[in-house]
């Protein structure tokens, strides 16, 4: 796609959206004048430059949001990212409540959205902790055994997307709500697919 052109699947993105569409829009606006290409992955408008993503749109319940996929590599010199979870190690948001308050960050905006096409142009890697050994939890051991597939599924998936399984599942107090989610997912994990994914 173009530089600073819209991009059509993108485009319906935004005719369809009902949370924060002022504010998504004004995003965009900013974005699109970054020198930045529209992409839509993920069924998120994400902004790449030569074909790296930088940074995508997402519209959260209680706010719209700016989620660098290498924020941890920023300066972040005023202090307004956020990690996703305590597991992100890469990813960093940024958060809006209103158009007006976007439209007074803009110079900010630009300047972290400069700042993270530099660090991809200087090939800029974020340093990952090593991953710790996955705990299965007990409830997940026990369907292994009752579905053996179920286990060569797992084995299978990528560590990202296993970890993401193990962090939800684990996640839950209580034996039995751990049991209803992996029973939730069962399907998805046979088809190969991550947590988030559809």
């Amino acid at each position: 796609m173009t530089k600073n052109r819209t991009n059509p699947k993108v485009d319906a993105y935004f005719a369809r959206a009902k949370k924060w569409p002022e504010e998504i829009k004004k995003l965009r606006e900013i974005l699109l004048g970054c020198g930045l290409s529209e992409e839509l992955k993920w069924g998120k408008p994400t902004y790449t430059f030569e074909q790296k993503n930088i940074v995508a749109i997402n519209q959260l319940k209680d706010n719209a949001a700016l989620l660098f996929f290498k924020g941890a590599l920023l300066k972040d010199a005023k202090g307004i990212l956020i990690r996703p979870g305590e597991h992100s190690q890469s990813a960093r948001w940024m958060k809006f409540t209103s158009s007006r308050e976007i439209a007074a960050m803009k110079p900010v905006l630009k300047a972290y959205v400069q700042e993270a096409i530099e660090a991809e142009k200087a090939g800029l890697k974020v340093n990952f902790e090593k991953s710790r050994e996955l705990t299965l939890p007990d409830e997940l051991k026990s369907k292994f055994d009752e579905v053996p597939s179920l286990k060569a599924a797992f084995t299978a998936l990528t560590p990202g997307r296993q970890r993401a399984y193990v962090l939800y599942f684990s996640g839950a107090k209580q034996s039995a709500t751990r049991a209803a989610r992996i029973e939730k997912y069962v399907e998805q994990i046979l088809a190969g697919k991550g947590f988030n994914e559809r």
